[in-house]
């Protein structure tokens, strides 16, 4: 009997303590999953300010030309594949 007793406690504090985490989610959200709150002092425009990023376009340029040239390397690796039914990953072994 007195073990029924406290296998009956644990298991009522455990779905006390599982119903207290389902409750708080540490956020006030202004509808769900719009979560994302500022901290107090952060600005509502982000320009100009010391918390803007300042992108350097030759920077962002560099990016863009990576990724077009990533995608070259996977378009040929994919045609290749399609020809010929072998992955070749050294885009130069293709020879394209």
């Amino acid at each position: 009997m007195k073990r029924h007793a406290l296998t009956l406690i644990g298991i009522l504090m455990g779905l006390g303590l599982a119903a207290t985490a389902q409750a708080y989610t540490g956020t006030n959200c202004k509808e769900p999953g719009v979560c994302w709150e500022p901290k107090p002092g952060y600005p509502e425009k982000i320009k100009g300010t010391r918390y803007d990023p300042k992108h350097d376009p030759k920077e962002l340029d560099k990016q863009r030309q990576a990724i077009e040239a990533m995608d070259k390397r996977n378009r040929l690796r994919w045609q290749h594949f399609k020809k010929t039914g072998k992955f070749v990953y050294d885009v130069d072994e293709i020879g394209g």
